[in-house]
């Protein structure tokens, strides 16, 4: 066990944004328009971001295409779930990570997704670490993210870390609750200032509001537009019909519209001339302009919505190659905030995180194809790199790894011995340069 004033040292060590009592920084991290943000915090959240996460939260509601590009970049971003990659065995942090996992949900897709959708529409997670009376870390809460306010002063750092975040009641206008910085800890994603503890996050839609309601008005206008003038309507002409006959030939007209096939006959010279709807219902220019302009500031390709246009297949390839590299940018976002939470759980069970040479990340990387993930482990084997880095690469735990590759081995062996670990036969790796798809290298695997 470690002692309270060692933990005290690793904790200001794990906890990177908390201000150094003595250091060279001169200067404010603050721009000119946030100077006197502090003051007003004392007062109210800040309006700026709880205008912006209510009408993204709108958005999501009243338009189903916003609510899948939620919806869709949470599930490709939690896809194969959180592991964590450990450089050398050890069965004291592989144990505590289990439970610290199982504890807090992070084995059920439904309390990751729910993280990353929030992170994705409010730009931030704050989450609240919870402790139990055993000192384990049992729950990580995600809290409102529009309610929290970073305590901090003129120069952009927390004032007191024991008072890092404050809670706003929106109602009383007061500090509902007050956390410490170890006890939640606020993923930002997007932040106009990393460095400026007070600038939060914004969420993945939020410069696109003004296009959507745009797109929104225009979509509405459309649908009045067909209503009012696509349909068909009819000019009666009666010549020399008196006032009181006109009424009764229109009342006898209107009377019989809800028939299917309806004859007009006429005891005076007259005639009934179709009058043509709108020829120009097609023309729906300005709305596959929002559309383009409404895609191209949200993180997912109009192509993957279902727009597919115009839209070749090679150009919604490297489309998709772009939205992957956002996807992995926040895999690394979130995945950092429960490896923090972790460290907190370590520390409360003397074990020292720092010393602990490991990773949290999530298991698939949306960048490439499960063909690709495995043609490049093949040649990073045939290049001689260690066999648990590539389990790394693939996004496999190597002590996990190795321990099932033991057990299948001793489970067919009328001997088995626990501390012998069979060497299993090395496939031959050739790599043709130039053989693969779009001028790539091919590879060839032989196991004999």
């Amino acid at each position: 066990m470690i002692s309270v004033r060692k933990i005290g040292g690793m904790l200001r060590q794990l906890l990177p944004n908390a201000p150094q009592k003595t250091s060279s920084e001169t200067g404010t991290r603050l721009r000119e328009d946030a100077r006197y943000r502090d003051m007003y915090r004392h007062f109210y959240v800040d309006p700026e971001v709880h205008q912006s996460i209510l009408d993204i939260r709108e958005m999501d509601k009243l338009d189903g295409r916003v609510k899948m590009i939620h919806s869709r970049v949470a599930r490709d971003i939690i896809k194969g779930g959180l592991v964590m990659q450990l450089a050398k065995p050890d069965k004291a942090v592989s144990e505590a990570w289990e439970d610290f996992r199982r504890r807090c949900q992070l084995d059920r897709h439904e309390k990751l997704k729910s993280d990353a959708r929030g992170l994705v529409m409010e730009g931030n997670l704050p989450l609240q670490i919870i402790v139990d009376d055993l000192n384990n870390v049992c729950a990580l809460v995600r809290m409102p993210s529009e309610t929290i306010v970073p305590n901090v002063n003129n120069s952009g750092q927390f004032k007191d870390v024991t008072e890092a975040y404050w809670q706003h009641d929106l109602v009383t206008g007061k500090p509902k609750a007050k956390f410490g910085l170890w006890q939640l800890h606020l993923v930002r994603f997007d932040a106009d200032n990393f460095d400026d503890m007070g600038s939060l996050g914004r969420p993945f839609l939020d410069a696109n509001r003004t296009t959507w309601q745009k797109l929104r008005m225009t979509e509405e206008d459309l649908v009045i537009r067909r209503r009012v003038r696509a349909p068909l309507r009819l000019s009666h002409v009666l010549e020399n019909a008196s006032a009181p006959e006109l009424e009764a030939y229109e009342a006898k007209v209107i009377g019989k519209q809800s028939e299917i096939t309806t004859d007009y006959f006429l005891n005076k010279k007259g005639a009934v001339n179709p009058i043509q709807g709108d020829a120009n219902l097609d023309q729906v220019d300005d709305i596959a302009l929002l559309l383009d302009c409404f895609f191209s500031g949200s993180p997912m390709p109009k192509g993957l919505a279902g727009y597919t246009d115009g839209l070749s297949r090679d150009i919604l390839e490297d489309l998709k190659r772009d939205y992957y590299d956002e996807i992995d940018v926040l895999q690394d976002t979130l995945a950092y905030g429960y490896q923090q939470a972790f460290h907190i759980d370590l520390l409360l069970k003397g074990i020292n995180p720092l010393e602990a040479d490991f990773s949290i990340c999530y298991a698939e990387r949306r960048t490439e194809t499960p063909n690709q993930a495995a043609d490049r482990a093949l040649k990073l084997q045939a290049l001689g790199m260690p066999q648990n880095l590539i389990f790394q690469e693939l996004g496999y735990d190597p002590a996990y790894i190795n321990e099932m590759i033991a057990h299948q081995a001793n489970t067919v062996n009328p001997y088995p011995d626990d501390d012998v670990t069979p060497q299993p036969k090395t496939p031959q790796v050739k790599i043709t340069p130039g053989n693969g798809r779009k001028g790539e290298s091919g590879t060839s695997i032989a196991n004999r």
